[in-house]
């Protein structure tokens, strides 16, 4: 038996010391000087080890260099697995640690910052819904000038995205609960949009610097501009696409590379997206058929928030699924279409019900979730509107799970389902549009409120 891992650390060392399973978390030069795409990886084969060597001479790894020699290194199939399946993320709160010595990598190598939430949702709302709206009218401005031949107006996107970002980094409950808000008509706007905001709050989940993640944000909102280019038959046609029907769907994002290199070189990382936010890790992606290795680290992190809201959305050729469904998609196959630290990191921020989501409670109530605590997503913070009987509660009553509130006959109050959006007379949009989605008071929760 090998002695238990201390304290996660990097350690220097010799490029002629790398072997296959470490994770390269810096490099003895800027990542920008090498050949290498992501900025952080685990050393998957031996090609990767000769680059390291030609390229530096020496990086810097994470966990220690000394390994017992009873304890093997880990496969790649024990480093990264969280054993428990789809719904243990949920139930622990984190990843169990893995049966080996070595820990998984971080997700993602980048993190720097941790975040606190500097307002309450319902503080944050009335704010977040002007930004969303502005958000959304610059959205169809976009996707209308381009088809009419229009130049983008990067500017405007900008200050847009901005505010958006700015509100996600107050409190991203309030902008995530609006996603939640689909609507058929203008599909290709308002899920530019969703992604956008999605992809700024992953980016806040992940730790990336504010520059980054409003970067981030401005290539979620232009991931799609390619699509103005598709005919509106293939584009809204309301059944399956024909092979013929989905070659021209693809060729949207060789569209949205064009139009965005033809707008401004301060774009390359949104051409980027543009082109390689349909690539899969394993190489069955389009348009290039690109591997893990290849594709841009913002377009993996676009390429999926972007498959999370267009399962979650209603379609001209399908009704959206509820936000759990789309996570178990997600959760299959990550490895296979996902980078799956990406992925597990993605499924933790969502959590089991999202900001927005409708709930019925194990005592028959009814309730909108408001928002999520970062380490215990069973547990959100709600707004109760409806009783046992279904009928309209008077007046709405705020809970914090987190706190163990109890109903009437002394049960302590738990979810027991997430019910669609409509049900019971429960239309979220009625509630943004009347003001009336409200926090739960905030309890004392030290284990999050940790500071950069």
């Amino acid at each position: 038996m090998g002695t238990p891992h201390q304290e996660i650390v990097e350690t220097c060392i010799d490029v002629a010391d790398l072997s296959l399973g470490m994770h390269v978390v810096r490099l003895d030069r800027p990542w920008e000087e090498t050949s290498f795409l992501l900025q952080g990886f685990v050393i998957r084969d031996a090609s990767e080890i000769e680059a390291l060597r030609s390229e530096c001479e020496f990086v810097y790894i994470e966990g220690r260099l000394e390994r017992p020699e009873s304890v093997p290194p880990p496969r790649d199939s024990e480093r990264t697995r969280s054993p428990g399946g789809f719904f243990g993320f949920f139930k622990r709160g984190k990843k169990a640690a893995p049966p080996r010595a070595e820990p998984p990598p971080k997700v993602p190598p980048r993190r720097r910052v941790t975040y606190i939430n500097k307002v309450d949702t319902g503080t944050e709302m009335k704010t977040a819904v002007i930004r969303f709206e502005d958000a959304q009218k610059t959205a169809k401005s976009i996707m209308s000038g381009l088809r009419l031949g229009r130049t983008l107006d990067l500017n405007n996107a900008r200050t847009v995205v901005n505010g958006c970002v700015e509100s996600v980094l107050r409190n991203e409950n309030a902008l995530l609960l609006l996603t939640k808000i689909k609507n058929q008509d203008e599909y290709t706007a308002e899920h530019c949009i969703n992604v956008s905001i999605l992809s700024a709050a992953f980016g806040k989940h992940l730790g990336l610097l504010e520059g980054e993640i409003r970067n981030l944000a401005l290539c979620g909102l232009l991931h799609d501009v390619g699509k103005v280019k598709i005919p509106d038959e293939v584009l809204n046609k309301p059944g399956a696409l024909t092979p013929s029907e989905f070659q021209v769907m693809r060729g949207h994002t060789t569209h949205g590379r064009t139009i965005l290199m033809g707008t401004s070189q301060s774009l390359n990382t949104a051409v980027d997206v543009a082109y390689s936010h349909h690539e899969r890790v394993d190489g069955q992606g389009y348009p290039r058929g690109l591997k893990a290795r290849q594709i841009p680290y913002f377009a993996k992190i676009v390429g999926l928030v972007d498959t999370y809201d267009a399962i979650t959305s209603n379609r001209v050729y399908d009704t959206g699924r509820a936000s759990m469904q789309a996570l178990e998609i997600i959760h299959k196959h990550r490895d296979s279409q996902f980078d799956r630290e990406l992925a597990e990191a993605f499924i933790q921020m969502i959590g089991v019900y999202p900001p927005g989501s409708i709930v019925e409670m194990l005592n028959g109530e009814v309730a909108i979730v408001v928002e999520t605590h970062r380490k215990h997503k069973l547990k959100p913070k709600v707004l109760l509107v409806r009783e046992v009987d279904k009928t309209v509660m008077t007046p709405f009553r705020p809970l914090d799970l987190m706190r163990a509130p109890r109903d009437e006959n002394g049960q302590p109050y738990q979810i027991a389902r997430e019910v669609p959006d409509g049900s019971h007379g429960i239309v979220l949009k009625d509630f943004v549009d009347d003001g009336l989605i409200l926090s739960a008071p905030v309890p004392d929760e030290p284990d999050e409120m940790q500071s950069p």
